[in-house]
């Protein structure tokens, strides 16, 4: 098998670069959680004290549609934040997910990822050098093109929690 980042043929050849790192890792977070059963999504580890799946993905599809309103230089609508955030909860967690399905979660990162392609196909290679603000509370600055590559890197960053916890719960229904 070829492993190889191509670009979008409807984007310039830095911007369909880095999108598609951010849409490979979406393929593989597909991958990775494929078969997982409403109780796997659920699952907050041996203790319960850990981020589910669920919660994982809604964590990743929302920090991704803040880069892509970040990128399309307009405010998150409140109807987008009350759909997909908050960031995180009154108590600095990521907020609770319980029983979404899978598909469900899934569909509506999708709608993420189309809305970003979208959003990448009005870019051009200059304007990856534009800086913007992120952050809750603590603003930084970051230019589009980081951005872009950190979409790409939380989401790897977060589907090793989602492999640790499948391997836990595999762990715990063979202990059962």
């Amino acid at each position: 098998m070829l492993y190889d980042l191509q670009g979008e043929p409807n984007m310039t050849p830095i911007v369909g670069i880095l999108y598609s790192t951010v849409k490979e890792n979406s393929q593989r977070l597909q991958l990775i959680t494929n078969d997982m059963t409403q109780e796997e999504v659920d699952y907050k580890g041996p203790n319960h004290e850990f981020n589910s799946t669920a919660q994982l993905l809604r964590h990743i599809m929302y920090v991704d549609l803040n880069w892509v309103y970040r990128i399309r230089d307009i405010p998150l609508s409140q109807l987008l934040i009350s759909q997909y955030g908050p960031m995180i909860d009154a108590n600095n967690r990521l907020p609770m997910i319980e029983g979404k399905s899978l598909n469900t979660l899934m569909s509506e990162y999708e709608i993420v990822l189309i809305t970003l392609k979208n959003a990448c196909t009005q870019l051009i290679d200059d304007d990856l050098g534009k800086i913007v603000t992120f952050g809750h509370g603590n603003e930084k600055q970051a230019t589009i093109r980081w951005g872009l590559w950190h979409m790409a890197d939380h989401s790897r960053y977060h589907q090793a929690h989602i492999n640790q916890l499948r391997k836990w719960y595999q762990e715990n229904s063979l202990s059962k």
